[in-house]
């Protein structure tokens, strides 16, 4: 993460001549959802909660990498799990205000299981598959708090409704 000082005038002319933006490399994300409708999801411990949520495999989108090769990488590499026919479900920003990254999140279908899980030294996870029709009671029960997780799986469910 970069912290960046700069100047600049917003459309009415105002000028802002002291502010700060956190620059971020791009992040990834996947809603992925195997052949029998279970969500691929992990728990994993964060830090800055002090706590262990559900999430759905995320991270970040190396320099050389597309957003779509990341996210398959994060997928195989947090959960194992992989193939199945992807596609684009948004794009989203954690605070256009203060951050200038994109959150790019990806819906797979028809996953399955290809290998170990292999997480980075930094990570503490456990893979987790979900039925589909009990995703909500994560939220209700406060077991899902990730917004740019939330988001992206609320938008997965909503496209379900009348199917």
């Amino acid at each position: 993460m970069v912290i960046r000082h700069q100047s600049f005038r917003l459309p009415s002319g105002r000028e802002i001549t002291d502010y700060w933006i956190l620059e971020y490399p791009p992040w990834v994300n996947v809603v992925a959802v195997t052949a029998d409708d279970r969500l691929v999801l992990v728990r994993q411990y964060r830090p800055g909660l002090g706590a262990v949520h559900y999430e759905i495999p995320a991270g970040v989108a190396e320099a050389e990498e597309e957003a779509e090769q990341a996210a398959r990488r994060e997928l195989l590499e947090e959960t194992g799990f992989g193939g199945g026919q992807w596609s684009l479900l948004c794009r989203l920003s954690a605070n256009p205000a203060l951050q200038n990254n994109i959150t790019t999140t990806f819906l797979a279908e028809g996953v399955e299981a290809l290998a170990l899980p292999t997480p980075e030294t930094t990570e503490d996870l456990r893979v987790h598959l979900v039925k589909v029709d009990d995703a909500l009671a994560l939220f209700d029960q406060g077991d899902m708090v990730q917004a740019l997780h939330a988001a992206p799986l609320f938008r997965y469910l909503l496209s379900r409704v009348g199917r």
